[in-house]
């Protein structure tokens, strides 16, 4: 990285040349000038870091400098300097933008910790740019895999999600990706600058769901030796994750209800009411409707949570990602180079998936490290793909006669493997073939012994 470039502006010609010399000799690289236009003219092609610049000036004066340079180029960090009756301006320059303002006369001390300050703040806000870049490319509306008529129409639901404050649901089996829509919502959204505070109400122990959400205050009950805010206080801007809603408990879910309709909570043991402002994402594999008729979770707390739902379907309603879903993976845990035999398609397609996309995530894996060479074959699958694939069920023309008898006796020599503890004299006779075929098929296919 080369040297930090600042650029002063200043007319009086005495603290011009001096601040120039001082920071000189620090090691920035330095332009100066009498005025603030000549400032923009060189700012439009030439790189600069800091500008530090008087507020009075001979053409335009530094508010109007400064508000220009935040439209143009709200990279630039600048510092104002202004003397003593300036410094209600000087304030007014800082809610435009200015980092911060020097009072004339001032050191040269004063000025350099400063611009280490400022340096500190530009490294700081560049890393969170980083993150934020990060998060919206790893939770972009695409990374929710699949060309599926279903993930396409969700696609379309998430784009209302992320433009409204409104309570969003999501519900679907275990391992369909709540979290991950969660994230989606989130990080792309206007909030997504704003907390993302996620809360498991499943592992939550009940003695400490309150605190957990609401705060306490010190003394509210034993144990409570300093204030402490709750997760809605720490999500205040941003937005609030419940994953496994369904498991807060019924004596609390009033409280809840109240913190949706009202936007505002009391910490445990206060009086004082605090107002926030939150997006509520709740999430579960259960049917909350039917809950609510048991009377196991309340009614309106379900209405509140279900403004706009988004159901996620689990894979086996939408085969066509199957594929797309383990090629992801594999090449993910694999690094591109490991190839997938189209006859392996077939088999996880017919697979029930019931972890779903979890489920998928953790074959691809096993698979590529269970694949001694360049591509994954039926035979690369784990034995309990393979048994439980609906595999058999094929239409007359889908494939050859040949290879369908050779997905057939390829499952059935594993399963046969796997029975007899992989003794393969006990596998043959299960079989009731003898034990040079059994080893000449297994050759044949490449099974391992």
């Amino acid at each position: 990285m080369g040297k930090l470039k600042i650029c002063i502006v200043e007319d009086e010609d005495l603290i011009r040349i001096t601040l120039c010399d001082e920071l000189l000799e620090e090691g920035f690289d330095v332009v100066s000038f009498v005025n603030a236009n000549d400032c923009l003219n060189y700012i439009e092609n030439n790189l600069v870091d800091i500008i530090i610049t008087d507020l009075r000036l001979p053409d335009i004066n530094g508010l109007e400098l400064l508000s220009k340079i935040k439209v143009k180029h709200p990279k630039i960090e600048m510092l104002v300097m202004t003397a003593y009756g300036s410094i209600d301006t000087a304030i007014e320059a800082m809610k435009i933008g200015a980092f911060n303002y020097l009072m004339k006369p001032f050191s040269t001390d004063e000025l350099l910790v400063n611009i280490k300050k400022l340096i500190e703040f530009k490294n700081l806000r560049s890393r969170c740019e980083t993150i934020d870049f990060t998060y919206q490319n790893k939770y972009s509306y695409d990374s929710y895999i699949g060309q599926s008529h279903f993930v396409k129409e969700l696609k379309k639901m998430l784009q209302y999600a992320v433009n409204t404050n409104s309570p969003v649901l999501i519900t679907g089996e275990t391992g369909t990706g709540k979290e991950l829509v969660a994230n989606i919502i989130h990080y792309n959204s206007p909030r997504k600058e704003r907390p993302f505070i996620k809360v498991s109400c499943a592992i939550l122990p009940r003695e400490m769901f309150e605190s957990e959400l609401f705060g306490h205050i010190k003394g509210a009950f034993t144990g409570a030796i300093k204030d402490r805010i709750g997760k809605l206080e720490e999500a205040n801007g941003g937005t609030l994750f419940l994953d496994d809603v369904d498991d807060i408990p019924l004596e609390l879910q009033v409280k809840l209800l109240r913190f949706i309709q009202e936007g505002e909570i009391q910490r445990i043991g206060s009086n004082k009411t605090i107002k926030l402002d939150i997006k509520v994402i709740s999430a579960t594999k259960k049917d909350l409707c039917e809950l609510s008729e048991k009377g196991i979770f309340r009614k309106d707390l379900y209405y509140r949570l279900n403004v706009l739902p988004i159901n996620l379907l689990p894979v086996r309603s939408r085969v066509e990602d199957v594929p797309i879903l383990f090629e992801h993976f594999v090449k993910i845990f694999a690094k591109n180079r490991i190839k997938i035999s189209e006859s392996v398609f077939d088999v996880l397609k017919n697979y029930n998936w019931p972890g779903n996309i979890r489920e998928i995530k953790n074959i691809a894996e096993r698979t590529v490290i269970m694949t001694e060479n360049d591509t994954i074959q039926i035979t690369s699958l784990p034995l309990e793909i393979i048994q439980n694939s609906k595999i058999t069920k094929y239409e007359i023309g889908s494939k050859s006669l040949n290879e369908i008898l050779a997905d057939l006796e390829i499952q059935l020599l594993k399963e046969a493997l796997q029975k007899s503890n992989y003794n393969k004299t006990h596998a043959a006779k299960l079989l009731k073939i003898p034990l040079n075929t059994l080893r000449s098929k297994l050759e044949k296919y490449g099974i391992a012994d």
